[in-house]
């Protein structure tokens, strides 16, 4: 056994799927952080705008949405579970059926941004809005991605590429789990 090869065993250890997903995981949980810490920080700022800002923002929407990836997420994790007793159709439809929940926050995202954009909050607005569509905007450039990993992943349910795709699923997740209170629940 090579040292190459034993190190990759070690490190896969711990960790389920690629090890490189874990590097692009930690990397956009750091982005996000930061962009949320840079929220904080103009609305330290400017709470007045914020305030008014949170206030034109959809609650119901935000917590459909927590449903709506939090559903998904589950069956992500019941066909890693399936992969793992090896059971492949299972599997398969156990991701698509996440995949197609996912889309379902799309749906609500973009009904969101075309119901704030006909009232003339648009990312022009002010720091709130801007900062709004930005974050939530990169959040769901992740789940449209995040929909084509699983959908991929579906057609090819290996156990570490159902392992690597699910792990990526739930990092969006969690991301949302950080954004929605920030911008939905923080008043």
């Amino acid at each position: 056994m090579s040292v190459g090869h034993s190190s990759h065993a070690a490190a896969r250890q711990g960790l389920p799927g690629n090890p490189l997903i874990w590097v692009l995981i930690l990397s956009e949980i750091a982005a996000f952080s930061a962009a949320l810490a840079g929220f904080a920080v103009a609305r330290l700022l400017d709470p007045a705008t914020f305030a008014k800002g949170a206030a034109a923002l959809n609650p119901l929407a935000g917590s459909a949405n927590t449903a709506i990836l939090l559903t998904s997420g589950l069956f992500a994790a019941w066909a890693l579970d399936a992969a793992r007793r090896g059971e492949t159709s299972a599997t398969r439809r156990l991701l698509v059926a996440a995949a197609s929940i996912g889309a379902v926050f799309v749906v609500v995202k973009v009904a969101e941004y075309v119901g704030k954009a006909a009232i003339g909050l648009t990312i022009d607005t002010d720091a709130f809005f801007t900062l709004y569509y930005l974050v939530t905007g990169f959040h769901l450039a992740h789940v449209a991605f995040g929909i084509a990993i699983l959908s991929l992943v579906a057609a090819f349910p290996e156990k570490e590429n159902v392992e690597t795709g699910v792990a990526f699923w739930h990092m969006i997740d969690l991301v949302w789990v950080m954004v929605f209170p920030v911008f939905y629940l923080l008043r």
